[in-house]
């Protein structure tokens, strides 16, 4: 019994902390060893990206992730503090995540998203940061966020 759990120490597991690949010789990795690893400060919080419908894993410093899983685990870091206004229609909304997808801007434009095909949504914008400064959006989209962009969104009923 203690060779084959010497065996499991030995193996090297591989995970991705904010894009850049590591090696671990643990089953198990701590929120803390994440964020020592990673070199992730203190103020920010770590997630385990889930594969969707799911959401994101928050991975507190005393939390344990099983690595010998059969996929890569990624983990991302966001600044706990990070709050800016986007301009949506005309009107001011609070947001905490560093991107917004097109489904989250219709529901900040209209407190709903209406999945039905019959309803088309256009969703235009400006004054992003320089990784998209201006364009549109379509379903599936992701966009960076930076303070005061600007968000025009429509919709159309085709029925």
């Amino acid at each position: 019994m203690d060779t084959q759990n010497k065996g499991q120490e030995k193996a090297v597991l591989h995970l991705a902390i904010n894009g850049k690949n590591y090696e671990w010789r643990q089953e198990y990795i701590t929120g803390t060893e994440i964020r020592k690893l990673g070199n992730i400060p203190a103020e920010d919080e770590i997630f385990l990206a889930i594969k969707k419908p799911w959401e994101d894993e928050r991975i507190p410093d005393d939390k344990q992730v099983n690595l010998a899983r059969p996929e890569i685990e990624h983990f991302y870091s966001k600044d706990r503090d990070f709050k800016i206004t986007l301009i949506v229609n005309g009107r001011p909304k609070l947001w905490t995540e560093k991107t917004i997808t097109f489904e989250q801007v219709i529901v900040l434009a209209f407190g709903t998203y209406d999945p039905n095909p019959a309803k088309v949504y256009t969703d235009i914008y400006d004054r992003g940061p320089h990784e998209n400064p201006e364009g549109s959006m379509v379903k599936g989209d992701r966009v960076f966020v930076k303070d005061k962009m600007i968000f025009n969104v429509t919709a159309t009923d085709k029925s």
